[in-house]
């Protein structure tokens, strides 16, 4: 069974370009700072997520990752244009928001399978 969680929606998401961070305000009082490498290492496109279960492809050397630009995608959810130029995942608000709310255990899982297969933040 699933946890129901009523539709939510930004209030307000700003690119804080210095930082390097995407700040994102929901209509449930819920505010998220999420990092440009964050978004970038886990972005929903095809080519990091795959195409099916166990297909996600590990994205090292991003570390100075910046976002150029943040396009909205009808009434649903943004794009994100990276300055490595990746700019095809669509992070709807859901993404977004299950993003903030596990940030700290998506963003662990990454360091420590960086750090199985001998790989880098750094570019």
């Amino acid at each position: 069974m699933q946890d129901f969680r009523p539709q939510v929606h930004p209030t307000e998401i700003r690119l804080v370009r210095e930082e390097k961070r995407l700040q994102v305000d929901f209509s449930d009082g819920q505010s998220f700072s999420l990092p440009a490498e964050f978004l970038r290492v886990e972005s929903p496109s095809a080519e990091v997520q795959g195409h099916g279960p166990g297909q996600k492809t590990l994205v090292a050397g991003r570390r100075h990752v910046g976002i150029m630009g943040v396009e909205p995608v009808g009434n649903y959810a943004v794009r994100l244009k990276f300055d490595d130029l990746h700019d095809t995942g669509i992070f709807t608000w859901e993404t977004l928001y299950e993003y903030g709310l596990h940030q700290t255990e998506m963003w662990q899982v990454y360091l420590d399978e960086l750090e199985r297969q001998g790989l880098s933040r750094d570019p």
